[in-house]
């Protein structure tokens, strides 16, 4: 049963609109980048096609965008977007919370947007670099195929952040690295992004994007405690990374090496989520690591032996003195 906290998380979230026109675009990844002159006047000349264009798309945006997908857009600044992504079930993003900052060029729509990941210094997908480049055939960044190409006539920015959603924050991401550098496989890439993941958690809530901030804070009061089950019920090997609370039955014994990222990141997750005003009853405030239990097992299997065994092979007397009745 939710408590009070989670129900008025949940009501908050539902009062923070997935559309809004703001005012503080001080922190946006593209605040330096000036337009003056022809370039400036195109953003501000409610006559020019580029204005005219952006205008529509926030019509589209405000009315067509998905459950999962939030965007504030700058009343001073329309060149300027930013959006947030949650994290798909089913997905090793899970729960989590993607920003992205996004500038429409003064030809716009001749030229797609220039797109950022707020990624903290984290790859967590071979599409999403760690200085935030964003890699995307829609975009222009990958050689795609041309049907996957923008489209100044067709492509919207809503259709990019459908993309970024469904293309690129899927299910099992090591399959969008073509070339296949990566190494292992798709289920130990998962666990990788799980732990990145985990780790925006973490910088989201102690440095929220503005405009944001309250949705940030309702977000994981919300989810905190479905996160934090995710990791212990990864850890322990009882399904896969990534398919926590969805119909998939199969399990996979993790790596020794997620195992140890789990039991670091538990306890942050733990006390980040109840400074938030998460509601964590019922909850372990840390994982015991697995090495602990297993050894405190075979110590107690040992004793038991080395007592058996006594008892049934009583010590020999030593020469010269003799054995006692």
């Amino acid at each position: 049963m939710a408590s009070g906290l989670q129900k008025n998380s949940s009501t908050e979230k539902k009062k923070f609109r997935r559309f809004d026109v703001v005012t503080d675009y001080s922190d946006h990844h593209f605040i330096k980048q000036k337009n003056t002159g022809k370039k400036k006047n195109c953003f501000t000349n409610h006559r020019s096609n580029v204005y005219k264009r952006i205008m529509r798309e926030w019509k589209s945006l405000e009315k067509d965008l998905p459950e999962s997908i939030f965007v504030r857009v700058y009343e001073q600044r329309i060149d300027l977007l930013r959006a947030v992504i949650i994290g798909a079930q089913g997905t090793p993003y899970h729960d989590g919370l993607f920003f992205f900052d996004i500038s429409f060029p003064f030809d716009y729509p001749n030229s797609p947007p220039l797109v950022t990941f707020r990624s903290h210094g984290l790859r967590l997908n071979p599409n999403l670099y760690e200085n935030g480049f964003v890699c995307l055939s829609l975009l222009n960044t990958w050689p795609g195929k041309a049907n996957e190409k923008w489209k100044p006539e067709k492509s919207t920015i809503l259709q990019v952040l459908v993309s970024l959603q469904g293309l690129v924050l899927n299910e099992k991401p090591y399959y969008n690295e073509p070339l296949r550098f990566l190494g292992g496989s798709w289920k130990f890439y998962n666990e990788t992004i799980f732990v990145l993941s985990c780790k925006t958690m973490l910088f989201s809530l102690q440095d929220p994007p503005k405009n944001f901030k309250t949705f940030v804070a309702a977000h994981f009061r919300e989810r905190a405690c479905t996160i934090l089950r995710a990791c212990k019920d990864y850890r322990e090997n009882r399904v896969l990374v990534g398919f926590f609370g969805s119909s998939c039955k199969e399990k996979s014994k993790v790596s020794s090496s997620f195992k140890k990222s789990m039991e670091k990141l538990y306890p942050d997750l733990f006390v980040a989520f109840s400074e938030n005003g998460a509601c964590l009853q019922n909850l372990e405030s840390a994982l015991k690591p697995e090495n602990t239990q297993k050894r405190s097992v075979n110590c107690r299997i040992w004793s038991f032996w080395s007592v058996f065994s006594n008892w049934l092979t009583p010590e020999k007397p030593e020469k010269g003195k003799s054995q006692a009745c």
